[in-house]
């Protein structure tokens, strides 16, 4: 019932920036959004989600580089990534859930891959 589509990932330089897009379609129910992240060797993890309201959280790692807004009229989701570190190597994923009538369905893009060269 939902689609995703995913962008912007691709190979960036150490200390570059580039932007995650998400485009959920096919529901206008959508509420918490998140991206995670998985890199070899490692499982899947948090970057962060933000609510239909606005409120975010992040991973841990975060830090202060990564930023998680959205477009409700849209059903988009971003990520943008500052300052990247080669550890930050990794294939995310955007992960909407929607909310119909009392049942949260959670929905997993085909992931996106993020390089960051030294």
């Amino acid at each position: 019932q939902v689609q995703l589509v995913e962008s912007g990932g691709g190979l960036v330089e150490a200390g570059g920036s580039l932007r995650l897009t998400c485009v959920a379609s096919g529901s206008s129910h959508i509420s918490t959004m998140y991206w995670y992240r998985q890199s070899l060797g490692n499982q899947r993890e948090l970057v962060g989600s933000i609510t239909s309201s606005g409120s975010t959280v992040y991973g841990d790692f975060v830090e202060v580089r990564f930023t998680v807004s959205r477009d409700s009229a849209k059903n988009t989701i971003f990520l943008q990534m500052n300052n990247v570190k080669p550890e930050d190597t990794a294939v995310s994923y955007c992960n909407p859930r929607v909310r119909r009538l009392g049942l949260t369905t959670a929905y997993w893009g085909q992931g996106t891959q993020v390089t960051v060269s030294p």
